[in-house]
Formats: C-alpha cells, structure tokens, sequence
C-alpha cells in the first residue's frame, strides 16, 4: 500500500465527493422531520426547550436544534395494580381499577413531571385509599360509581399541571375478604327474611281489613233490606187495615139503611174463614164449640136469601135450607173433615 489507494481505484476526489455526500444526508435527516399522527414532538436548542412540532413534514436548523421528546397525544389506558384499603368501619378489602388520561399539552407532560405514567399511577393509587378508607364497606360495595367520580375530579385536578386529562376511572373490583362475604350473606337472607315475613303481616292485615269492610257491608244491606221489608209490611198491613175498614164502614152503612142482609153475609164470611183454618190443621183433635156456632147454618140461609134479592132472574132451589134446631147439647167438630157428638 503506497497511500494512493491502488487497489480500490478511489481518488482523493472520490473520497471527497463520499465525505460531502455524507455529509449532506446527516445535515438533511437533522433538518427534515416527519411527525406521524397523534404524536407531538418537541424541538430543543442547546438544550432548551424551544417549540412542539405538530404531525406533518417539519424543518429543523441542523446541529442547532434537535427533538427533546416524542409524545403520544392519544388517549392511553393505565391499570392500577390491586391494593388494600381499610373502610371506615374497619373492614379490609383489595381493589383495583383503570384510568384512561390524554396528553393535552406536550410540552408541559414533557418538562414538568418525571416519569408521567408513574406520576399518574400513584396519584390515583393515594386518591383511591382516600376516598374508599372514608366510607363504610356497604356504601363502598353499592356506590362504585361515585367513588369513581371522587377520585376523577381530585386526580384529574392534580394532573391538569402536567397538561394531561383524566378522561375516566373505573373500579374494576373490590374483593372484601372470605368470612365478611360469608356474613354478607348471612345478613343478606336475614334481611330478605324479615321483608318476606314484613309482607306477609301486611298482607294478612289486608286481607283482614278487607274481610271486615265486606263483612260490614253485608250488615249494612242486610239491615237496609231487612228495614226495606219492614216498611213494605207496615205499608202491607196500612193497606189490608183501610180495606177492612173500608169494607166495615160498607157494611155499616149498609146496616144503618135497614139491609139486614148485609149483616148476615158479613158474619157468615167471618165464620166460613174460622171454619176453614179450623178445618185446615194438619192434626186431628176433637173442637168443642159454643152453642151459638149452630146460628151459622141459619147465616148460611141469609145469604142465599141475599142472592136472590141481588140476581132476581136466577132460577129458585128446589129447596130451601132449613134452620137447624137449637140442641140442648154443645156440638163438636173434628178437624179432619167429619163431625159428631163428643
């Protein structure tokens, strides 16, 4: 080797126009940047932060400026790790959970925290043992929406100086320890027990008062049907009583004019119906009657003698009833239809 570089056919001149060509592609890969979307980069100069390039094709000064720090301005998932809190009322219990944050400034998630991921999980790992450390374990099992909603508004509050937002916490699982669950349980069928039995008293308080309201209503009808019917009979008996008086006023009159007649009939009808009631027991029994019932057959012949004073055309009898004599003797009848001497 004698320094001219025979055996690669490469000149002074060549290996010249290699250095400036290399030259030219450091100084053009230092100027020209491409920013992909949904990053952010920022441009430092000797060391200082200067500007963000924005997604799209970006010029740098070559040597001068330089990019500091690549940052994903999309929303980005964080997992809490499980931890134990202590409730209020003293009871443990392990709970994890999720945030969801996006990068709104780059420049401040760059320079103004350390370590922006871990920033955020702690700070939601302090807020999430506040905020369940002060509620008892019911309200934390039953309220997992609202501890979320505490804890979003403080971290999200804490983290809006490093340019980020707390889009969404959620609380994953809350795992109270073995024997609590079983006494949960426990407590939890007592409770439905004592609402089963609560239900069942109101419904048999119900159904009693219902009971009681028909059985009310039914004396109320009753006592209105039964005052209904009372009336009526009154009303019934108003009527049969201005008949018969009435009728005996018809008769009287009848009487005051001289109609002997009439008389005769009115008692004859009288004695015709005691006769029939008498004749219509369902037993047979021996009647002693008053001698003056004999006077009935002599009633009887009163009437036909009404009868043809009423209808003179109707043909005569064959003959007449005869009065039958007065017996020393009170005559009997017998309720089954016969008659004899007692």
């Amino acid at each position: 080797m004698n320094g001219n570089f025979p055996a690669y056919g490469l000149g002074p001149g060549s290996i010249a126009l290699i250095v400036l060509v290399l030259v030219v592609a450091i100084v053009l890969f230092r100027t020209i940047k491409v920013v992909p979307q949904g990053y952010n980069y920022t441009v430092e100069n000797f060391g200082r932060y200067t500007r963000t390039l924005t997604p799209g094709l970006s010029l740098l000064v070559p040597f001068v400026e330089r990019i500091g720090h690549r940052i994903n301005m999309m929303e980005q998932v964080l997992d809490i790790p499980t931890q134990e809190v202590i409730t209020k009322d003293n009871a443990a219990v392990a709970a994890d959970g999720v945030a969801f944050f996006q990068i709104l400034d780059a420049a401040a998630a760059a320079y103004e925290v350390s370590g922006l991921k871990n920033a955020i999980m702690n700070l939601v790992m302090t807020n999430l043992r506040s905020v369940m450390g002060s509620m008892d374990l019911d309200d934390l099992l039953s309220n997992r929406d609202t501890i979320s909603e505490r804890i979003l508004r403080v971290v999200d509050q804490a983290a809006h100086s490093w340019g980020i937002k707390i889009t969404r916490i959620e609380i994953k699982d809350i795992n109270p320890p073995a024997k609590l669950v079983e006494s949960m349980g426990r407590q939890m069928m007592a409770e439905r027990e004592k609402r089963a039995d609560i239900l069942a008293a109101e419904g048999a308080r119900a159904a009693k008062i219902l009971r009681a309201e028909g059985e009310k209503q039914a004396q109320i009808l009753e006592a209105e049907g039964k005052r209904e019917a009372a009336f009526r009979e009154a009303e019934a008996r108003e009527r049969q009583a201005e008949a018969e008086a009435k009728a005996t006023r018809v008769v009287s009159e009848a009487i005051a004019a001289g109609d002997v007649q009439a008389i005769n009939y009115f008692v004859a009808q009288r004695y015709t119906e005691a006769l029939a009631k008498l004749a219509s027991a369902p037993n047979q029994r021996v009647v002693l009657m008053p001698l003056e019932a004999s006077s009935l057959i002599g009633a009887l012949g009163g009437i036909a003698e009404l009868a043809r004073s009423s209808f003179p055309e109707a043909p005569k009898p064959q003959a007449a009833v005869a009065r039958a004599p007065a017996r020393p003797t009170t005559p009997a009848f017998r309720t089954d239809g016969g008659s004899g001497a007692a």
